[in-house]
């Protein structure tokens, strides 16, 4: 199976079990499964957040997400519970399916990382 195939298949089984679990099998958006990498990362899964805090939830996530990447490293956690990432490296300049490609592997990779998908 190449490559392609592969990260179908598994971004697939990410799309499928995420969307039965939160959105009573509606599919879920790739920005929908963003904000909830961000919620687990916060651990706050339980708390409603206000317009600006969920685009922050979102960056959470794209943070943690790209950290294997070598683009963020985690520096530490503030009073609140937060985490904070530093750059390491500028994000390269990436077409919108190229982008897409790179979070839906590196979501992927999150997910297998914590036993929620093989």
């Amino acid at each position: 199976m190449s490559r392609d195939e592969q990260l179908k298949q598994r971004w697939t089984q990410v799309e499928e079990k995420l969307s039965s679990q939160f959105a009573d099998g509606e599919k879920l958006e790739l920005d929908a499964i963003i904000y909830l990498i961000g919620l687990q990362e916060l651990g706050q899964v339980h708390r409603k957040f206000k317009k600006d805090h969920k685009l922050d939830l979102m960056h959470i996530a794209i943070c943690r997400l790209l950290e294997p990447y070598g683009y963020y490293e985690f520096e530490f956690f503030d009073d609140d519970g937060w985490p904070h990432y530093k750059v390491l490296e500028e994000l390269p300049v990436l077409k919108a399916g190229e982008q897409s490609v790179l979070m839906k592997e590196a979501i992927v990779q999150y997910f297998m990382e914590k036993d929620y998908i093989k």
